[in-house]
């Protein structure tokens, strides 16, 4: 038999399955090992008859010993220095026959067991470590903007002396709740250091954390704070932090950690990390397009939404006064392919890659069209970011510029040689990962079907852990407008010294002046901006938090006089403030040069006296 310098790995060359195994053989064992087909080197080993090549891979040692089966893989591995499972092959009782045994029940099934491994295993290095890192950078900046964000409002909003005081929602949630149990149902960092520097500090945190997902620095680590810091954040932000992508940002980032692993040693994602968030991306754009199928609103069926969508919608910019004069026919045709973008075309990520790039770029051009006629925060920003995991490597590199694509390709790598015991640790990992991952799967699909049939048609065992796991927000459903407004009614809020003369307080970024032209404010997200709009839709009663705002006013404070554009009384405390209710619509343009045109519609709350 031929004198070898290396042990040698035969297997079928023929074998899709058996060429996907011994890729990442090959790249495990590096120039310990050397592979080829037994097509091209069978005839070598005249010993070996030619149909064991047909049933098995074999091992031919450089002593010239022949192994077959489970042994020439573990004798294979072991070579490279992941010698723990032949040790417990050659002396465990019973491990051998079983590990061949599950050989040949594999080798039995290579199809089935082919796309088990393509569905669990990371994907080919060669095609998603550029599509990780731009994912996860892409992520950090969502993370960046949401913290920032919340960071320039979170005093005036959750602030001892705020809107909605979050040392105030502990201390009721401790009394409802006594014990540790109050930790899980209302899971932030809070417990530990109440008080208005915690606020502060988890959205220091969270923007440092941001920066090194950016940077590509301890992404593990860095995307798992970002995730807890938002958690904390958004347990205790009330109305001012219940928002769909605040919901959808904690369940992109619960999955980032996963996606990191084995970046810091070069090694590929986790396909099914990929998976889960194609799986999230094809939730958030098809339940958006059923829910408005399913509240049967005759504005959705009959194509006529976007006649009052854009001077209805929360905040529009100056661009939706221009969208809303387009002919009705344009109108009508962008509602049809919002559907078509929404309930069909997210089918695409089931036809191979050629499907998720025309998805991503469908999903693309859909987000920034939202994002030209509307602003909605980082919502825009968060979507296409998680069209990322939908493309890989060659498809970036066609749509990066060179440079930008080198520097962000490939991990740092620190040198830092694998500690002993690193292989079985990682094995460990990796099969919790996964465990962890199908979790996330079944509460990712157990939301979206229950949106679509009732929650009471999900099995009772997934039910009752979608409840245990409720205040995580690991999983939610989505479904943006699912009924039309038809009508903008704006509150606006007037103070008075004397109760006979009034001043209205006008806001940054909602309507108020007709005149003043409708700004771009996205990906910032004015949290009070937004809620006055929500606020106006229903009773006053039924916001307590507007009361505590105009009660606010009441007392001059300057941190809430901050989040308003302008202050009518010059530092004066009002001693009467009122809200007043306005049906607001686009102006219709021509000679006039008001944005909007407005009509009285009569007080909204009671008239409020400082004593």
């Amino acid at each position: 038999m031929k004198v070898l310098r290396r042990p040698l790995l035969l297997f079928d060359g023929d074998c899709a399955f058996c060429r996907l195994w011994v890729e990442r053989w090959r790249r495990s064992s590096g120039d310990s090992v050397d592979y080829a087909s037994s097509q091209q080197r069978g005839a070598e080993f005249p010993d070996v008859a030619p149909d064991v090549f047909e049933r098995t891979v074999v091992l031919v040692d450089v002593d010239g010993c022949v192994y077959q089966g489970a042994n020439a893989v573990l004798r294979a591995l072991a070579s490279s220095g992941h010698g723990r499972l032949l040790t417990a092959y050659q002396r465990l009782p019973g491990f051998a026959p079983a590990a061949e045994l599950a050989y040949r029940v594999v080798a039995a099934n290579r199809g089935l067991a082919s796309s088990v491994t393509r569905l669990l295993l990371p994907a080919s290095r060669a095609r998603y470590l550029l599509t990780r890192r731009c994912f996860l950078a892409g992520l950090g900046l969502v993370y960046l903007a949401a913290f920032v964000s919340l960071w320039v409002q979170v005093h005036v909003l959750l602030g001892s002396s705020g809107i909605a005081p979050a040392d105030e929602l502990l201390q009721r949630s401790a009394a409802a709740v006594p014990g540790p149990m109050h930790w899980w149902r209302w899971p932030t960092l809070m417990w530990l250091w109440p008080g208005d520097i915690s606020l502060h500090l988890l959205c220091a945190g969270g923007v440092v954390a941001a920066l090194m997902m950016v940077g590509g620095r301890a992404l593990v680590a860095a995307s798992t704070v970002a995730w807890l810091l938002y958690l904390s954040l958004f347990t205790v932000g009330g109305v001012f932090l219940s928002f769909q992508w605040d919901i959808l940002l904690l369940e992109a980032g619960v999955l980032a950690p996963f996606l990191a692993l084995g970046w810091r040693a070069g090694r590929a994602p986790a396909r099914a990390a990929l998976l889960l968030y194609r799986l999230l991306l094809f939730k958030l754009m098809f339940m958006s397009g059923v829910v408005k199928l399913l509240a049967d609103d005759p504005a959705w069926w009959n194509l006529s939404a976007l006649d009052f969508h854009y001077w209805t919608q929360p905040l529009p910019p100056w661009t939706a006064w221009y969208a809303d004069k387009l002919p009705a026919v344009v109108q009508r045709a962008s509602t049809a392919l919002m559907f078509a973008i929404e309930l069909l075309l997210p089918f695409a990520l089931l036809a191979g890659r050629r499907g998720r790039q025309l998805a991503a770029a469908g999903f693309a051009l859909f987000m920034v069209a939202i994002a030209f006629t509307g602003n909605y925060g980082f919502f825009n920003l968060l979507t296409l970011v998680l069209c990322l995991p939908l493309l890989d490597d060659p498809a970036l590199d066609r749509l990066l510029p060179a440079r930008v694509a080198g520097l962000l390709r490939g991990p740092p790598g620190d040198g830092v040689a694998a500690a002993p015991g690193a292989g079985a640790v990682s094995a460990a990992a990796r099969m919790a990962g996964l465990a962890a991952l199908l979790l996330l799967a079944a509460l990712s699909l157990g939301h979206m079907t229950g949106r679509l049939l009732g929650y009471a048609a999900l099995p009772p065992a997934l039910r009752a852990t979608m409840t245990t796991l409720s205040p995580l927000h690991l999983a939610g459903g989505y479904g943006l407008f699912a009924r039309m407004t038809r009508q903008r009614i704006e509150i606006v809020v007037e103070g008075s010294l004397d109760g006979r003369q009034w001043k209205a307080y006008e806001f940054r970024y909602k309507p108020g002046d007709p005149a003043r032209r409708p700004a771009f404010v996205a990906p910032h997200m004015p949290r009070l901006d937004w809620q006055m709009w929500f606020a106006a839709l229903g009773d006053y009663r039924h916001n307590p938090w507007l009361t505590a705002f105009m009660r606010r006013l009441l007392q001059g404070s300057p941190a809430v006089m901050g989040l308003l554009g302008d202050d009518p009384f010059d530092g004066r405390a009002p001693r009467y403030l009122r809200a007043l209710r306005y049906d607001y619509h686009f102006s219709p343009g021509g000679d006039d040069d008001a944005w909007w045109r407005r009509e009285p519609r009569g007080l909204y709350a009671p008239v409020m006296e400082r004593r």
